[in-house]
């Protein structure tokens, strides 16, 4: 391997990882493992503006980290790590939604999204 490919490959790892870095982020990443999460949740769970969640996940989405598909006026976002074997490792280290949503204090989830429909 050509030592420019190397260093473009850790350059691309150490980008990734410092996304991981956040606790927000890897917060949302380690919910998405279970399934697709709208921003109206996310708002809701971590008690942040939407504009602030957006930018979150504006990060995340331009490194491929997650991918959105918009339903009507909400975005819901999904993981996109099957070719980031570093960052499923990592989220294997994470906790399950359950444990995540009791750690912040959240029992119930109302997505605002849902409610509409």
């Amino acid at each position: 391997m050509e030592e420019t490919t190397v260093s473009a490959d850790m350059s691309g790892l150490a980008d990734d990882l410092k996304l991981l870095g956040d606790r927000t982020r890897l917060l949302m990443l380690s919910l998405l493992k279970e399934r697709e999460w709208c921003v109206c949740e996310f708002v809701e769970i971590f008690d942040i503006s939407q504009p602030a969640i957006s930018q979150h996940l504006r990060k995340l989405r331009s490194k491929g980290i997650v991918k959105e598909q918009k339903r009507g006026q909400w975005v819901h976002y999904s993981l996109n790590v099957a070719d980031k074997p570093h960052i499923q490792a990592v989220l294997q280290l994470t906790p399950d939604a359950s444990t995540i949503l009791a750690m912040l204090n959240k029992t119930q989830v109302t997505a605002c999204c849902e409610i509409l429909h």
